[in-house]
């Protein structure tokens, strides 16, 4: 699929529909020419609802979905007949999706589970009949409730990617090229910045059909947190992601202050992504022999460690086992 494919973010505009009114009928039959009040009451108005679906991946489908509107309840009827309810409407959204209010910016709801089914905008609920009103003092009341009006707004609809793994690394750090190694994925691969532009998913096999799911995440720089590059748009990514795999490249100046930024742009943007397991791959291990990497060992930051090599595909194997005891920690 192309990338320009993958949509992470829409405002859509929702109305729910209102509700039916309540009917004011009196029974009239030949026998009975002025019977009592037999008002049905009016159809609740349609939801808007958010379905969660595990087969999709993007909310391209919504992007020029700009308008939803469900049914009105239809109004009650004689002989206690309740009107029809108005017509829901299902949005489905990839697992992750979360629902904002435009003018506060908080969070609504979120969708985690697939065809886990949350109500963003109720809609009205039908007007009671006459009937309801009768008593022992008014025996013949002539007044119906209206139903409640619909509501409408606009929403924003955001996807964080699920995934157990989430790399983390400036541009160039070698993420695409690992996720095409040990993968499926075929993420767009080139010798420039923020080549990925988009994060790419891809499910890495473990031993005896174990798996876990690997997110791409395009790349950090300094100032990401204030929406310098690309950072705003796909930190919240990793908010979703189980563990974190910081990537940095054997030939950086100085991988414990580069750890450091990464670090702290993470936690400008959000402290809670600290709390969680964090692993470093000290990329591209083939330009260095084995006295460089031996130095360098000694100035790695303090979280586990390993040195790999994409190209050469040196350490892969280590690091999933690595990668899979800590989740498994964690979990």
């Amino acid at each position: 699929m192309a990338e320009s494919n993958f949509v992470d973010y829409v405002k859509i505009f929702c109305a729910s529909g209102k509700g039916g009114a309540g009917s004011a009928h009196f029974l009239h039959t030949r026998t009975n020419y002025r019977g009592g009040p037999d008002g049905g009451d009016g159809g609740k108005g349609g939801d808007i609802i958010l379905k969660g679906n595990k087969q999709l991946w993007t909310l391209l489908h919504l992007k020029f979905t700009k308008h939803l509107k469900a049914g009105h309840g239809e109004h009650g009827m004689r002989s206690l007949k309740t009107g029809a309810n108005g017509k829901s409407v299902f949005i489905e959204v990839p697992l992750g999706t979360v629902a904002r209010d435009t003018e506060t910016g908080a969070i609504l709801c979120e969708v985690t589970g697939d065809q886990e089914a949350i109500v963003l905008v109720q809609g009205g609920r039908g007007g009671l009949g006459n009937d309801h009103f009768k008593s022992a003092t008014n025996q013949a009341p002539r007044y119906a409730q209206p139903g409640e009006p619909g509501r409408e707004g606009w929403f924003i609809l955001e996807l964080k990617l699920l995934a157990d793994v989430g790399l983390v690394g400036f541009p160039n750090a070698g993420k695409s090229t690992l996720l095409s190694v040990i993968s499926a994925a075929k993420p767009q691969i080139a010798d420039y910045p923020f080549t990925t532009l988009v994060p790419n998913l891809g499910i890495v096999s473990y031993h005896d059909n174990r798996s876990f799911v690997m997110a791409d995440i395009p790349g950090i720089i300094e100032g990401a947190h204030e929406g310098k590059g690309i950072g705003l748009r796909f930190l919240r990514h990793i908010e979703r992601n189980s563990l974190l795999l910081f990537m940095i490249p054997v030939d950086c100046p100085d991988i414990r202050e580069e750890y450091r930024i990464l670090r702290n742009e993470l936690r400008l943007y959000n402290p809670e992504l600290l709390d969680k397991p964090r692993v470093l791959a000290v990329t591209k291990a083939d330009l260095a022999d084995t006295e460089i990497t031996r130095e360098l060992k000694k100035e790695l930051p303090d979280l586990p460690c390993i040195f790999i090599s994409s190209h050469k595909k040196t350490g892969l194997e280590k690091l999933k086992a690595l990668i899979w005891e800590e989740l498994n920690k964690s979990a």
